[in-house]
């Protein structure tokens, strides 16, 4: 199994998925970490000159097409991996993640390694009420 974390510093998790430069990505087998990649990780600062959607009317932020892609473009980097855990992210980039095949998870851990394995056991709460 392959998760992984935004992070700025390889260590910790970040609290904004779209601020973040790099995602760990975590290899677990037999419930330990086997291996440690950090990836870099597209973000705001790459599609600054690119046109932002304000979506329809009513629409929530980060739902719209463009919006999407740019998503989309942010998880090529962890395809393989299972589920990505993070401080904070918009609603619409985890919808995104959701669509995607990767299992978003808003966490208020900061610890790479402590989340990770929460993840494992199965008791890392999912806390949705941080989406912005």
């Amino acid at each position: 199994m392959k998760i992984a974390s935004i992070t700025e510093d390889g260590r910790t998790i970040s609290q904004h998925f779209g601020r973040a430069p790099y995602y760990l990505v975590i290899t677990i087998d037999n419930g330990q970490i086997v291996d440690r990649q950090l990836r870099d990780k597209l973000g705001h600062a790459h599609f600054a000159d690119e046109p932002h959607e304000g979506g329809q009317p009513g629409q929530p932020h980060g739902f719209d097409p463009a919006a999407h892609n740019r998503h989309v473009q942010m998880a090529e980097t962890i395809a393989d991996c299972q589920a990505l855990l993070c401080g904070g992210m918009g609603a619409g980039a985890y919808q995104s993640m959701v669509e995607r095949g990767i299992k978003p998870v808003v966490t208020e851990l900061t610890s790479i390694d402590e989340a990770v394995m929460a993840y494992v056991a199965g008791h890392l709460v999912d806390r949705t009420d941080r989406l912005h």
